[in-house]
């Protein structure tokens, strides 16, 4: 999906949801980061920016946090006699603007609608793209790869083995107009949970998704069926760990690891879903047109039959790359083999049953030595970069007004 259109869906909703400024002054100090002021309007504007990006966790406090390490990165360059130019920064916006298939006015017209300033936009840019000439500056000569750290990583990952998952979640429904209530809810949630509270229990109570009953557990599944923007906080779990709370369309949702196993297989580098989506009228009749639509249809192209005479609009059926899948739709293919069927759905006024039709998992050929130098050179620079950012923070002077 486009961002653009993820956007424009989102301008309504979000306009009720996001964080309003303090009152009095929008410009008053929220925090000083070594005497430098981030305002309360910046921090506004970074919450709206995340959350129309859907970024996960986007609450105050890790907006608050990601601005601290902005102006931190921007201290380091001032202190190395470095900054951005014009030309780097529009450079850096037509590259992030590019992943939704947009150019940097276009998608800063898109966030203008939204409420987010071009400014918010352009500062976010710059921190990112001056922190990789602070890291390249002090760092670069240290990221030298050896010919037989690459053979290592070579043989790695052809030897990637796929993993499959056993998860719970706990959903919290967030209907327009209330996601951050939603949000606010998971962090509780989550605050229980980490003072011991029982993760089965609070699903059965709290969730509102149709696992709620079991105690919000799933079915084993490969993790590659899970989409691209949870498997991450899947994987970064140990066995009875539960993820931060995790934005997905229509819901904040929180996920436990139950279990995990490697399987003798390599480990596809992505997957790409066939899958159709049956609307029905959510009325008093949609469960009995539910249940029949699914008693007929064995595989997805017998909905055609039972489309017929129907409005075109009322059966889509799509062929994506997992990771351009709506997550919440992703979330409920991953618990379907082909041919079978969810209704956990609803999409404005109608119901969805979605099916899905295939899944393709694709596998990438063996990286070229130096595609792998450069993948291991950014992967040392990260670590020193994370290591050097920590220790800026450490030694700052962060205080209140």
């Amino acid at each position: 999906m486009r961002l653009a259109t993820v956007i424009s869906a989102c301008l309504m909703m979000f306009a009720q949801a996001c964080p309003t400024l303090a009152q009095g002054n929008p410009f008053a100090p929220r925090i000083y980061v070594n005497d430098r002021a981030v305002t309360e309007f910046e921090l506004a504007q970074r919450m709206r920016f995340m959350q129309l990006l859907r970024a996960p966790g986007a609450t105050e406090e890790i907006a608050l946090k990601n601005l601290i390490e902005d102006r931190l990165r921007l201290t380091a360059a001032k202190q190395l006699g470095l900054a951005a130019t014009p030309a780097q920064v529009q450079a850096g916006m037509e590259e992030f603007a590019a992943r939704a298939n947009l150019t940097a006015d276009v998608f800063v017209t898109e966030l203008g609608k939204a409420g987010v300033e071009a400014q918010t936009f352009r500062d976010f840019v710059e921190a990112g793209v001056i922190w990789r000439d602070v890291v390249r500056m002090k760092f670069g000569a240290r990221a030298n790869i050896t010919e037989a750290e690459i053979d290592r990583a070579i043989t790695a990952a052809s030897q990637q083995a796929a993993v499959t998952v056993q998860v719970s979640e706990l959903v919290i429904a967030a209907p327009a107009g209330q996601e951050v209530a939603a949000m606010a809810e998971a962090i509780r949630l989550k605050a229980e949970l980490n003072n011991g509270a029982n993760f089965g229990a609070l699903a059965r109570s709290h969730s509102a998704a149709a696992s709620a009953a079991r105690g919000g557990r799933l079915d084993w599944m490969p993790l590659a069926n899970l989409p691209p923007a949870i498997a991450p906080f899947i994987m970064a779990l140990s066995p009875g760990e539960v993820s931060e709370p995790v934005a997905v369309t229509g819901g904040v949702a929180l996920f436990q690891l139950q279990a995990l196993q490697a399987l003798p297989q390599p480990a596809p580098t992505s997957v790409t879903v066939d899958y159709a989506q049956f609307l029905v009228p959510n009325d008093g009749n949609a469960e009995a047109e539910l249940a029949r639509l699914r008693l007929k249809a064995d595989s997805c192209n017998d909905l055609y039959g039972l489309a017929k005479g129907l409005p075109a609009e009322q059966l889509l059926r799509e062929t994506k790359p997992l990771a351009e899948v709506p997550p919440d739709v992703a979330l409920e293919l991953a618990r379907l083999d082909a041919g079978e069927s969810s209704t956990a759905l609803v999409r404005g006024g109608a119901r969805v049953l979605l099916m899905l039709c295939a899944r393709a998992p694709l596998f990438d050929v063996a990286p070229t030595r130096a595609a792998m130098r450069a993948q291991l050179v950014n992967q040392r620079l990260a670590g020193y970069a994370d290591d050097y950012l920590a220790d800026l923070r450490a030694n700052a002077i962060i205080r209140q007004p």
